[in-house]
């Protein structure tokens, strides 16, 4: 990792100290393991049978074009689900205490057209070091030209439209990340000032075996199997990748672009003003932390805040978790920014477009009173 940026090794760094000893105790007096419980696995299981019961059914040809294409998006969404709810716990460490389960349940991230790989050096690396610092955090870099989400960003004519087009775009992300974004990534020189030289050969295998596996099972099989024109199935995989695209990307930028959430740039220096802890809280927001609806779909993501802080505790323990981090952030005067809802967060995120595609751009506090 390069050393050109830092995190404040003094400011309230005592914060992330407490805050980690009351979560252990709170597994330690509970009796809790804090990897994966029957709730879990069951979660898990659920949508990848989903995700292998739609599949069969559009293999099947047992229904007309229209049906298909409904059942295509629904497995674009199941897709989605199985990054939430099972690949990211697996790549982050958090499913088991075992290795191989985790590199299992990671592994999952195949059936998303996506590489494990690659995911493990853009997001635990550097979005979960770097979390939203510009020119370091390529997760925020969001079709670069088109969507500006920085005071800092050139500002072009038509962003000012952005507010209209981008929430749409997100739509192109599985697509990319499929087509495109895996390959430039795993060739580029470094991610971020991450250097990412000298790959082990194993993972030039799976990079391009999984790709091709991926293509072989979403396009060259319908192609064979099902009575459909070439546009038709394409029609279909695109759709597909559209529904996955708007549920991936929705979720992430309602974690980390919404109102309140800062996107410091790198000082001189080279260390950033805040402890890394300090600097999590205030780049991260929660989205409807009381829905048992975004618990269950989303994989803990909309417990963004938890999931920063203990990235390598199951997401299915975050709800417990939320009252011990809130309570020590109000203690220590550090802000915990969340939206309420799913709508109060979407909302949040169309006014930030809304307000980056003017000139005099001002984002409103998400939550002033907790501000430091």
């Amino acid at each position: 990792m390069s050393n050109t940026l830092k995190f404040s090794p003094a400011s309230r760094s005592s914060f992330y100290t407490t805050v980690r000893q009351r979560v252990d105790a709170y597994f330690t007096e509970q009796n809790l393991s804090p990897y994966a419980n029957a709730a879990m696995w069951g979660k898990a299981l659920f949508f990848l049978i989903g995700y292998f019961l739609l599949y069969g059914l559009i293999l099947s040809n047992q229904f007309d074009s229209w049906t298909m294409l409904g059942l295509a998006m629904v497995l674009g969404v199941f897709a989605a689900c199985i990054g939430f709810n099972v690949s990211h716990d697996g790549l982050h460490g958090a499913f088991s205490a075992k290795p191989w389960v985790n590199r299992l349940m990671g592994n999952t991230f195949y059936l998303l057209g996506a590489n494990p790989y690659v995911w493990k050096i853009t997001h635990n690396v550097v979005h979960h070091t770097y979390t939203n610092i510009p020119g370091h955090d390529e997760d925020i870099e969001v079709a670069p030209g088109l969507v500006r989400l920085s005071p800092e960003d050139a500002l072009r004519p038509w962003h000012r439209f952005q507010h209209l087009y981008t929430i749409p775009l997100y739509g192109l992300a599985s697509l990319s990340w499929v087509l495109r974004k895996d390959y430039l990534k795993f060739f580029k020189q470094q991610i971020g000032h991450y250097k990412t030289t000298n790959h082990p050969r194993q993972e030039y295998i799976n990079l391009f075996l999984g790709k091709f596996l991926y293509y072989i099972g979403f396009l060259v099989l319908p192609y064979i199997l099902l009575d459909l024109t070439w546009w038709q199935l394409l029609l279909g995989f695109v759709a597909m990748h559209l529904a996955e695209g708007v549920v991936l990307g929705l979720v992430f930028q309602l974690a980390h672009v919404v109102e309140g959430t800062a996107f410091p740039l790198p000082p001189e220096s080279g260390t950033m003003e805040d402890a890394w802890a300090i600097h999590q809280m205030r780049t991260t927001a929660n989205f409807a932390p009381q829905s048992a609806f975004a618990a269950f779909f989303c994989g803990g993501l909309n417990r963004q805040i938890e999931h920063h802080l203990f990235p390598k505790v199951c997401h299915i323990h975050y709800p417990a978790l939320t009252a011990i981090v809130r309570d020590t952030a109000e203690e220590f005067g550090v802000p915990y920014l969340e939206n309420q809802s799913f709508g109060d967060a979407l909302y949040s995120h169309y006014r930030i477009l809304q307000a980056m595609g003017r000139p005099d751009a001002v984002v409103q506090p998400l939550q002033p009173e907790l501000t430091v």
